[in-house]
């Protein structure tokens, strides 16, 4: 029988390492210890005030009883008592309401605080984290960890957790009553009705079980019904309708067959509650009222009354503690997950006692061999050397897969090198602060990446505390104000997500004086000309021209034309440089470099 795909959670299973990790979650709570203690404080003064409102109310239901002793069956009630419990019930609602509000605003203040801490230690550590980790988690995974299990902490802690222990608070507490009132009538009461509410549990537990099995189905059939209709013309031009109706006819009949079998459970259900639970109930009351009869009753009106509504409350509670367990859990898990993330060892910025270093824009790679980490089986970069001198040009050309963009993460320390040295100068840069190199460095990526918001803010990413005038500056050097200045908002025009708002001339002269902004050393341009039309292509060159200007530049070459004039030109072939030199050289040697400028020739 074809089975959907599942869609409901696994269950969760948590082991003593797992409430171990989650105990580690306690160092946010640590500094609103003082807070929180006392929001339990409040906890347990409402619960208890809870737990007297059935005492209070069984005596003001007794008091309205007329007395089995017939020279008092007169006086059907004593109005002063019944008042004065009256008056002290509503002193209780209003001290409970006066705790409960205080518990909760306390609860939510400490739960909020320490969100916010956890919600910011685990971006900055996200942030910090070396490229590797991002290659091997899904962005999707990401921050699924840190909105949708951090809401699942947060309702556990600001609810969850203390209705868990005031729910059982109120089971011993009324147990305790219970056996106060009547120990024998405990007894009977306690062998039977939480038995019954654990049971009643379970049941719902199974019926919600198939439930979700049904709506399984119903999404199979649905998915069936709606593939067949968008793809019509395909379904009658292979004269295949027949095999789709079997299809929905199969899914349809599953979930008939499966809510027929839940139909069938549910009634069972309802026939437990009445006939089990109910008569539970009622044969507790039937005991206690034998109890209160007699000449010499062993339970007076007031007492039974008092029991009757302590089993109800205690029974509430009672089925309502597994749910309540299986959110704590839940919680637990998703500490777990969310610990395990924070516990990731970062790039550690700025790294300490590191070398602080002005760069030159020299730059050099020794015997550099390089994998992935993710496939260390696969050597990318096969004993690479140059060397580069400050202000210069060096253009990588070769086939994708050549290692070219590699080497400029390599540059940018995204990765360290599996043997060989990168020299930044004459300094190694496993010696240098990671932090500080990249401060000197810019990139000008061929997809560039805009952030939602204004393309002031998009600019000033580059140096986030330049002026407005040195970001127009700029904005003028890359060619990008007379766009923006054409805008009704000018810089404060907001450039949509991932910038979708603007052309891609437009997008990549942004990052252009963005990477101006910053005034780096060290220069990398993975060239983003290709993909523009002629127009937005000889703005875009002219920006990058004036971005090159006076500064060490990288540039991986997709159109040859654009690197005529690069002091070295490395061409890569499967990890290793197979040729080097100038235009000029490359050309005379008519090797690789001269078949890849003549295909680009004869392709334009």
């Amino acid at each position: 029988m074809m089975r959907p795909k599942k869609t409901k959670e696994p269950k969760v299973k948590l082991t003593k390492d797992s409430w171990r990790k989650a105990a580690r979650f306690l160092r946010y709570l640590k500094p609103y210890a003082g807070t929180y203690f006392i929001g339990w404080i409040f906890l347990v003064l409402s619960t208890s005030a809870g737990l007297v409102f059935p005492y209070l109310m069984g005596k003001l239901l007794g008091s309205s009883t007329a007395s089995s002793n017939p020279e008092q069956a007169v006086r059907l009630l004593d109005l002063s008592n019944v008042n004065q419990i009256a008056l002290a019930l509503f002193a209780l609602f209003f001290f409970q309401s006066v705790f409960s509000f205080v518990r909760v605003v306390l609860f939510n203040n400490v739960t909020e605080n320490a969100l916010r801490d956890m919600r910011n230690d685990a971006f900055e550590n996200l942030v910090y984290m070396p490229m590797d980790f991002f290659n091997r988690q899904k962005v999707g995974e990401l921050t699924s960890r840190v909105a949708s299990d951090i809401a699942q902490i947060q309702e556990v802690l600001r609810t969850t957790i203390a209705e868990f222990f005031r729910q059982i608070i109120i089971v011993f507490g009324g147990i305790a009553f219970l056996f106060f009132i009547s120990w024998k009538l405990s007894l009977i009461m306690l062998a039977t009705v939480p038995v019954m509410a654990i049971i009643a549990v379970f049941f719902g537990r199974y019926i919600r079980k198939l439930s979700k099995e049904a709506q399984d189905y119903i999404a199979t059939s649905n998915s069936v019904l709606e593939e067949a209709l968008t793809g019509i013309a395909n379904v009658k031009a292979f004269t295949n309708e027949w095999f789709l109706l079997s299809k929905y006819k199969k899914s349809t009949q599953q979930t008939r067959d499966l809510n027929v079998r839940s139909g069938i459970w549910r009634g069972l259900f309802v026939s437990f509650i009445i006939f089990c639970l109910f008569g539970a109930i009622v044969f507790i009351v039937w005991k206690g009222l034998l109890m209160t009869q007699g000449p010499h009753p062993e339970l007076a009106s007031e007492g039974f009354y008092q029991f009757v509504l302590f089993t109800i409350m205690m029974g509430a509670s009672i089925g309502s503690l597994p749910d309540l367990y299986a959110s704590v859990q839940k919680a637990v898990g998703a500490t777990e997950n969310l610990l395990d993330l924070l516990q990731e060892e970062g790039e550690q910025l700025p790294k300490p006692n590191a070398i602080g270093h002005q760069l030159s824009g020299a730059l050099r790679f020794e015997q550099l061999v390089f994998s992935y980490p993710q496939r260390p089986d696969v050597t990318v970069l096969k004993g690479i050397d140059f060397q580069l001198e400050p202000n210069q040009t060096l253009a990588l050309v070769g086939q994708s897969g050549s290692g070219k963009s590699t080497i400029a993460n390599l540059i940018l320390q995204f990765y360290k090198p599996t043997a060989g040295t990168i020299y930044f100068g004459d300094q190694d840069a496993a010696a240098l602060d990671l932090h500080d190199l990249r401060k000197q460095m810019a990139i000008v990526p061929q997809e560039v990446l805009l952030f939602s918001g204004s393309i002031l803010e998009n600019i000033r990413f580059g140096r986030p505390e330049a002026s407005d005038t040195e970001v127009i500056d700029a904005a003028k050097k890359a060619n990008a104000w007379e766009f923006i200045s054409s805008f009704p908002a000018e810089l404060q025009t907001e450039v949509g997500d991932r910038g979708i708002q603007l052309s891609g001339g437009q997008k990549q002269r942004i990052a252009i004086a963005r990477a101006i902004l910053k005034n780096p050393a060290i220069l990398i341009l993975d060239e983003a000309t290709s993909a523009l039309d002629t127009t937005s292509e000889r703005l875009v060159q002219e920006a990058l021209e004036e971005l090159m200007r006076g500064r060490t530049s990288i540039v991986i070459a997709h159109r040859l034309s654009t690197i005529r004039q690069a002091d070295q030109i490395l061409v890569l072939n499967d990890g290793v440089v197979v040729e080097r030199g100038t235009h000029q050289d490359l050309m005379a040697k008519n090797g690789q470099y001269a078949t890849y400028v003549a295909q680009q020739n004869m392709q334009e």
